[in-house]
Order: structure tokens, then sequence, then C-alpha cells
């Protein structure tokens, strides 16, 4: 059957993601596997780039900052005190945190140690990927129409996903 990707169904992609000058960003070892027709699952971007397309086509997508991870904050950046940490901190460890400005405690960022100094440690709240262009390459593997459930719910379910909100 020569399915094409349409609303409401399953899409899986092969890709990989370079900056603008051609390194490596996400070698996408895991195929993404997403709910095609605006629910958020994927880059806006990517999600038009790929509508219509037939198993085996390709797309080649650049993105400014704005469409993929965002611009870089400087005001996501915070200084905090050594003490507050456990002791075998590593540079690139992650942790939960809510942005001082915050209005709530939903606003929840994964925040990753980028320095360490003698008594403090430099906590970055930005994705690793913020600030930069992306170029996100891939293909089509898979297009299933998606299930009444995953449409209803808005993402897919892999077998995995036993919600039953």
């Amino acid at each position: 059957m020569n399915m094409q990707v349409a609303k409401n169904t399953v899409v899986t992609l092969d890709y990989s993601v370079t900056d603008l000058d051609g390194e490596l960003v996400d070698a996408g070892q895991e195929p993404l596997v997403y709910l095609h027709g605006g629910y958020d699952d994927i880059f806006p971007m990517i999600e038009e780039a790929v509508q219509g397309k037939r198993i085996g086509e390709s797309v080649v997508v650049k993105m400014q900052p704005d469409d993929a991870f965002g611009e870089y904050d400087a005001d996501l950046v915070q200084l905090e005190e050594r003490s507050q940490f456990p002791q075998e901190l590593q540079l690139g460890m992650q942790f939960e945190g809510v942005p001082e400005d915050a209005d709530d405690d939903e606003d929840v960022l994964i925040y990753r140690v980028t320095e360490i100094a003698d008594d403090k440690v430099v906590l970055d709240g930005n994705h690793p990927l913020a600030g930069m262009a992306l170029v996100f390459t891939c293909t089509v593997t898979d297009i299933r129409p998606a299930t009444a459930e995953e449409i209803s719910h808005g993402h897919t379910h892999d077998g995995s996903c036993d919600d039953d909100d």
C-alpha cells in the first residue's frame, strides 16, 4: 500500500541532525515515531516538510533557533553554591530546577552543570541545542494510520503507554 504522510498517520523517520557546518549534533540512533497532523509531536517545520511524502522519500530542513530549540537565554544560567550539590558533581550532570522568576512549580527545567569553580557551580537551563541553527535530514521509513486512541490522546502509543486518562 502506497500511503502518504497525512493528518492522523503515525510516521517513522530515520533522521540525523547537524549544525550548519555539517557537524553531527544528533545521530538519531533511535528512529523518530510521531503522530502527524499538528499535535506538536515534532517541530512544525519538519512536519510541514514531510507532509505528503511516501516511504523512502527524504527531506532536508534547515531550522533557525526559533524553529528548533529557541534562542539561547542568558537568564537561564544560574550561579549556585557548590555546597548545595552532591560530592561527586561532574560537568554535564543534570538537575531539575525551577527558574527563579517562575510563576509556579509547573516551569521545571533541566539544568546542566557547565562549570565547576572552587565554591560555585554554573547551571545552564537552556536546551543544549538552544541558539543553534540546525539541519534536520530525515527519511520516511514507515507510515500507518493512527488509532482512534492515539488521535484522542494526541500522541503515538508504542504499546508501552497504559495511561487511562
